[in-house]
């Protein structure tokens, strides 16, 4: 199953959606579980330390992704979170501070599974064309695809 990224130009918007080959409760317990996030989240040759992941309303994130050269700090602050269902949190990459966006994922089952759709929006169209030229669509495929083998794993 292949993962779309849709990325309107001239808009502060970015829409990911894929489908996965299991439940809603089975994709939201792999996507929040701490001790699995690790395990998908992030481009395959980086390192992921996740120092905090409470996903809940008022929880917080923060996770490094590092290789031999470098680190990459995001963080961020769980809004809504409703089981099996959706998730809402903003996401900062710490080496740009201050272009926070606002993030809506939701699980919606299908008659093959479950489609996972994430709408981010960037505080400007600039910022979000930064995050794109960073890499930001190989990153999201990666962690789509290990997310996908993870879920199969875990089924």
């Amino acid at each position: 199953m292949n993962t779309t990224i849709n990325t309107p130009a001239g808009t502060p918007f970015v829409e990911v959606t894929r489908e996965f080959d299991a439940t809603p409760a089975q994709l939201f317990k792999v996507m929040t579980a701490k001790d699995l996030v690790a395990e998908w989240l992030g481009p395959r040759e980086l390192e992921a330390v996740i120092e905090e992941y409470d996903v809940r309303p008022g929880g917080k994130y923060r996770y490094i992704h590092r290789d031999a050269n470098a680190e990459y700090a995001f963080r961020g602050v769980f809004h809504s979170v409703v089981q099996d269902e959706m998730v809402i949190q903003t996401f900062e990459w710490e080496g740009a501070p201050g272009q926070v966006c606002i993030e809506k994922m939701t699980l919606e089952p299908t008659a093959t599974g479950v489609l996972l759709r994430q709408q981010s929006v960037f505080p400007s169209v600039e910022a979000r064309d930064q995050s794109i030229e960073y890499g930001m669509a190989s990153g999201v495929e990666d962690s789509m695809d290990r997310l996908a083998e993870l879920v199969a794993k875990e089924g």
